[in-house]
């Protein structure tokens, strides 16, 4: 039987954070990987890297990124402060999200980002998605101005890699399926390897294996039957199996059920993540400056409510709402050339044409109230400066839905149109913990010796996101709850 003081179930951001905080606390420590290793690092290898971070300003920044003083001197970066940060979480959270959960996070995202790149992590400036040029000057907006060097498989690899300097043991297609517990304690945890069913002995677990986005029957349970058609963005293996082990032993499970981060995804990206394509590549997110419309050729959002930071979370269920659980983003010669990268991608499916009309035929929509929508989308279009590094109050008037910012006139050929659908990232429903991730029964005690991380912690999101914060999420609950697991199993021991 084998023995370590903290076992880690999965193998994402959240997971080797908890791993490498366990380890430097002086714990022996496993990590268990549901998948074969060409599969593994969990959701955080499908993503962009984008991390939201609070900060003081940009000489904070370059303690985690070396930058020259020629490029400081170019660059404007607003103080995006823990404030700024909890207060955006709240607000497209419509005040659900656990306080204490939040203001965690956000007190502890600068640190955690430091003990990162102290642990080999590298970041650097998210120029493309979050800057724009203007009189000589970079300036960064939205709150975002840091990401992974390599995206999510940059950041995974450098995870590894540091678990395997600090002598972390990772077992591959090994399943956690049970939690053992003596006197109302963990003591072990079972788990189905490829040479059979083991156990290993524990004074610790840590829970960062996911929730229930990859399981479809779990998933239309929690969400609804129409999310048998969504796809899945990252990993195919997070199909709840830490809530259910967790539950068995009497946790409380926490958060919004039928809440997720969803987004709008090449209607021909694969149906799960594939990791000979990662990256986040699938992705259509210039949606703000488009005109978007269903089969049935109507609008059905204001594409233009805010920055895609706050709404691409949420804006997938709308698509997924729609008949056939389609859309087409819509846009003209005058904003093609400022679309994100993604659009440029030989993966990314597009409907070209010189007319409108001749587009409408190429796609599965009404043609006829397609072209009625533009022509009534172009009428209602207002006089105003196009600007898309702000929210420029360039709206429409007297259609329905409105379009608040960023509305241009779809009237210079050619036209383009890309078929989005469905992806699902992740739910936001899992367990009960404190803020130092110690789950708790349904009696709001803690169950001694078990600890979430990442997804696993419910409470954190509703309804919407603000992009970046899942990775520093999984990161700050990952790291505090692998210090708190080893401290626990080095008291018991």
């Amino acid at each position: 039987m084998s023995k370590y003081d903290v076992v880690i179930v999965g193998a994402g951001n959240a997971a080797l954070c908890a791993a490498i905080s366990a380890k430097e606390q002086g714990s022996s420590v496993l990590v268990l990987e549901k998948g074969p290793v060409e599969k593994r690092g969990g959701n955080s290898f499908f993503t962009d890297g984008a991390i939201r971070v609070a900060y003081q300003d940009l000489d904070a920044i370059t303690k985690v990124i070396d930058l020259d003083q020629e490029t400081i001197n170019k660059i404007e970066m607003p103080v995006y402060s823990a404030q700024d940060f909890n207060d955006d979480i709240m607000r497209v959270s419509k005040n659900q999200s656990k306080p204490e959960l939040i203001r965690q996070l956000v007190t502890q995202s600068f640190p955690t980002i430091e003990w990162m790149k102290s642990h080999g992590v590298e970041f650097e400036l998210n120029y493309a998605n979050q800057s724009f040029e203007k009189e000589g000057k970079v300036h960064f907006w939205g709150g975002l101005p840091i990401k992974t060097v390599d995206k999510g498989i940059g950041l995974m690899r450098s995870l590894f890699n540091r678990c395997e300097e600090l002598g972390i043991d990772v077992w591959y297609e090994s399943a956690a399926t049970n939690i053992v517990t003596e006197n109302e304690a963990v003591a072990a945890i079972e788990v189905q390897t490829k040479d059979g069913l083991k156990t290993v002995k524990c004074e610790s677990v840590v829970l960062a294996c996911g929730s229930i986005e990859a399981n479809q029957k779990k998933r239309a349970e929690a969400l609804g039957e129409e999310w048998n058609e969504a796809l899945v963005r990252g990993t195919e293996f997070n199909t709840g199996d830490g809530i259910e082990m967790a539950v068995a032993i009497g946790a409380q499970t926490f958060g919004q059920v039928n809440g997720c981060h969803a987004i709008g995804t090449d209607a021909n990206a694969p149906r799960v993540g594939d990791f000979q394509k990662p990256g986040d590549i699938y992705k259509k997110h210039s949606y703000p400056y488009s005109v978007m419309v269903n089969v049935e050729g109507n609008r059905f959002v204001d594409e233009g409510a805010d920055f895609r930071n706050y709404t691409y979370a949420k804006y997938g269920k709308e698509v997924l709402k729609q008949p056939k659980n389609i859309a087409y983003q819509i846009y003209d010669a005058k904003v093609r050339p400022i679309l994100r990268a993604e659009y440029d991608l030989e993966e990314a499916t597009v409907f070209e044409a010189t007319t409108l009309e001749a587009l409408a035929d190429q796609l599965d929509i009404n043609k006829e109230q397609f072209l009625q929508t533009i022509a009534e989308y172009n009428a209602a279009v207002q006089e105003g400066e196009f600007n898309p590094s702000e929210k420029d109050g360039k709206g429409t008037k007297g259609i329905t839905p409105s379009k608040s910012n960023w509305a241009q006139t779809i009237s210079e050929g050619p036209f383009y149109a890309y078929p989005v659908t469905c992806g699902i990232t992740f739910s936001f429903w899992g367990l009960a913990t404190t803020p130092e991730g110690a789950v708790l029964n349904k009696s709001n005690e803690i169950i001694e010796g078990l600890y979430a991380a990442g997804e696993m912690i419910g409470g954190i999101f509703y309804e919407n996101y603000p992009g970046g914060s899942g990775l520093m999420s999984g990161s700050v609950f990952g790291k505090l709850a692998g210090a708190a697991a080893s401290r626990h199993a080095q008291k018991v021991k």
